[in-house]
């Protein structure tokens, strides 16, 4: 009898050419801090329009730097929105800075124009930044944000995380690419396995000013510096006015936040195939588009977005659960009795204890109500149209009785 499969939420996808990359890293003279780093930043700055692109260890790093590069720390506020990885909000924490959380649409999980002015208002402090997440992979309205932003003379990072292929038109009708931060001052990228390509563990940080390029990378290496005018004259030049060769210099507290080339090796080489990746990825969210709206109004698809061509990380629905009467945890252990695995993506963040015992409870009734029926369904790069098959008809099962 031939086992059926288990279908998880999220998988990572690993090829012979990815594997070749690898290999012919372990082979070489550099494991880390080597020219495939390079290699991977240029290639990544190409693939999204961005002018410059600093890769890190991990996206978390990736905030934390971009924190740091934008001057952010204590007595600075920065809004976030309330759905999203814990990360986004602990990057300011991290730098000292605080957190005002804004209200996200029940539908995308996405903080709006409005969302941002209301948590503004909310504000104790002075507001140095918005983190805007592009959650799912579906984008926030970067346009309509940054308009807010920039007249108040606030800097922009793109949570980018799930959102790596996405475009979006602007008012003027032209069109941008997540990453080349038209609208924004930084974005952060993962390349955590079950993202749209991976790296094993990794980040990247585009930027468009060579101030904040220098000063990301600078910050990934503890602010390590071996050239330009240093500070310590007496230990820094030989008698003859010359740097000593074996001299640097540390002027801030940085960080270990650098790529390995061994994980550079491995995003390059899937980074050369996201075209195919993002066009998979939209023919698997039509497949389950089309396959679900007979199960309206008790299970909802999240509608296109005009104007926005996304590559989703995770495929979300929300589902009535007091009206199939079922509770979504006895949901979901039905779905992976039958092979199918599901997540919840993702608890609000301002729920969890620590940012509770820093702000008290809020208000958010759009996070509330996009946690409570949320849930994400198997989307990967290898997941076949038979599974999206599978998924559906278990789906049916459930919601239909």
């Amino acid at each position: 009898m031939t086992e059926i499969p288990f279908l998880p939420y999220g998988k990572h996808a690993v090829d012979q050419a990815d594997i070749d990359a690898v290999v012919s890293v372990l082979r070489s003279d550099f494991l880390t801090t080597g020219p495939t780093i390079a290699a991977f930043e240029k290639s990544f700055a190409e693939a999204t329009a961005a002018p410059f692109a600093t890769a890190c260890c991990n996206a978390t790093a990736g905030l934390h730097l971009a924190t740091l590069a934008l001057g952010i720390g204590p007595g600075d506020c920065v809004i976030v929105p309330s759905v999203t990885f814990l990360a986004t909000a602990n990057a300011v924490r991290m730098a000292g800075g605080e957190v005002v959380f804004a209200d996200v649409d029940p539908t995308t999980g996405l903080m709006g124009p409005d969302h941002l002015a209301a948590a503004a208002a909310r504000a104790t402090g002075p507001i140095n930044a918005v983190f805007p997440v592009h959650l799912a992979g579906r984008l926030a309205d970067m346009p309509a944000l940054a308009a807010i932003a920039t007249g108040r003379g606030w800097s922009i990072v793109e949570d980018a995380c799930h959102a790596l292929g996405g475009t979006y038109r602007g008012p003027d009708g032209s069109e941008g690419n997540v990453g080349a931060c038209r609208h924004s001052d930084l974005s952060v990228f993962s390349f955590h396995p079950v993202k749209t390509i991976a790296s094993g563990e990794g980040g990247i940080v585009t930027s468009k000013n060579t101030a904040l390029r220098d000063r990301l990378a600078l910050l990934r290496n503890h602010d390590m510096r071996r050239d330009g005018d240093f500070v310590n004259k007496e230990l820094a030049y030989d008698a003859a006015g010359q740097p000593n060769p074996w001299y640097y210099e540390m002027r801030e507290l940085g960080y270990n936040y650098r790529l390995s080339d061994i994980h550079a090796a491995l995003g390059l080489s899937q980074l050369q195939k996201l075209e195919t990746i993002a066009d998979r990825r939209r023919a698997l969210c039509a497949l389950y588009d089309e396959a679900l709206a007979p199960l309206a109004p008790k299970l909802r698809t999240i509608p296109a977005q005009p104007g926005i061509d996304p590559v989703l990380h995770l495929y979300v629905v929300h589902i009535d659960f007091n009206a199939i009467g079922i509770d979504r945890a006895t949901f979901m252990h039905r779905l992976r009795a039958a092979g199918i695995g599901s997540q919840v993506l993702y608890i609000p963040v301002a729920w969890q204890p620590y940012y509770r015992d820093q702000y008290g409870d809020l208000d958010l009734p759009g996070a509330a109500s996009y946690y409570g029926t949320s849930l994400a369904l198997p989307f990967y790069n290898s997941l076949k149209d038979a599974d999206v098959e599978r998924v559906v008809d278990e789906l049916t099962k459930l919601v239909q009785g």
